[in-house]
Order: structure tokens, then C-alpha cells, then sequence
């Protein structure tokens, strides 16, 4: 009986830490979260924003389960000019007063090539939840050369619609696509 108590804890044991072992969080200094629209039809203009997290648990190594989870503080935009980025935080663009946040979270993944998924998930927004499917590529794991601990890289892709947001209704899409193409690169690491 006590052999079957001992292994019994034993497995508890091994099965909260490789519970605890299968999250992994963005690496900010290595991480960004970008976006591109288009000003006039003509040119292309971008940013980011600088404050978010992310994460991703997946029992599988090549993530094919994984689910992903980001939230970034809206006014932490940040497209090189201060003008600009004042007024993306006003109520006509992110209002970011009363919407200091916006999140992800996938809800399915699903192959679609090596190493290349399609991810769906919930995106809120401005208020707004609507449900957003990005190309996600899983670009390896590595060691770190210093730590020896492993770190994973991704790249995820796709366009959405700020109208499907709320997101700038006072710019039509002549001045301002209303198309906005979403590129996230990140280093994640095991905490």
C-alpha cells in the first residue's frame, strides 16, 4: 500500500511539473507585435506596441497543440511620431481610456504545412470580440547558449478589419485602409 501511495505522489509530482513545464512566456527584449496600414493608397505605414505579453502552453513539442494568449496595453502604440500616436489614443482610433487593453486567444490550431498552422481566436478590441484566424509559423526551438534553457520562436501573420472593430470610423478607407495587416515575431522561454 504504501508503494502504490509513493507512486501515486511521485506522479502527481512529475504531472504538475510538466503541467507547469508547458508554458511558455514571451521574451520581451526579443518579442514585437506590429502592425501596417496603408495612408492614401499610396503608402505603407507602421507600429507597434511596446507593452505585451504573451504566452503559450502546449504539450506537444511541435506546438501543434498549443494554445496562445496576448494582451498589450493600447497605449503603448507607437508608430515614430508623437502627433500620431496622441491621436490613435483619442476616442477616434483606440480611446485608449476606456480601453486600455486589447487580447487574443486562440481557440484552435490547425496544420497547414510543416511547421505552418492556421490559428483562430477570439480578438477583443475597442469592446469589440470577433473571432480572427493568423497564419502562425513555428520557427524552431533552440538552447540558449547562455541559460542552456530551451527558447521557441513564431512568426504570426494575417489582416484584419478595423471597421470590425469600431476602430477610426470617421477615416474612410480612401485616407486609411481599412485593412490592417497584423505581424508578431517572438522569442518564448520557459519561466
Amino acid at each position: 500500500m504504501k508503494k502504490v501511495l509513493l507512486l501515486t505522489g511521485v506522479c502527481a509530482v512529475l504531472t504538475a511539473f510538466a503541467v507547469i513545464n508547458n508554458v511558455w512566456k514571451n521574451d520581451p527584449p526579443h518579442s514585437q507585435l506590429g502592425f501596417t496600414v496603408t495612408h492614401f493608397g499610396i503608402n505603407d505605414v507602421s507600429g507597434n506596441f511596446q507593452d505585451f505579453e504573451a504566452t503559450i502552453e502546449a504539450t506537444r513539442p511541435d506546438f501543434s497543440d498549443a494554445i496562445f494568449t496576448l494582451t498589450a496595453k493600447t497605449a503603448s502604440i507607437n508608430t515614430r511620431v508623437e502627433m500620431r500616436d496622441n491621436h490613435l489614443k483619442s476616442a477616434d482610433f483606440f480611446d485608449v481610456e476606456q480601453y486600455p487593453t486589447l487580447s487574443y486567444k486562440s481557440t484552435s490550431i490547425k496544420t497547414a504545412g510543416k511547421n505552418k498552422y492556421k490559428l483562430t481566436g477570439d480578438l477583443t478590441l475597442h469592446g469589440v470580440t470577433k473571432p480572427v484566424i493568423m497564419d502562425l509559423d513555428y520557427r524552431g526551438t533552440v538552447d540558449h547558449p547562455q541559460t542552456k534553457k530551451p527558447i521557441a520562436g513564431f512568426r504570426v501573420t494575417g489582416t484584419i478589419k478595423r471597421s470590425d472593430f469600431g476602430v477610426g470610423p470617421k477615416f474612410a478607407d480612401g485616407m486609411l485602409s481599412d485593412e490592417v495587416r497584423i505581424k508578431a515575431d517572438g522569442e518564448f522561454k520557459q519561466p
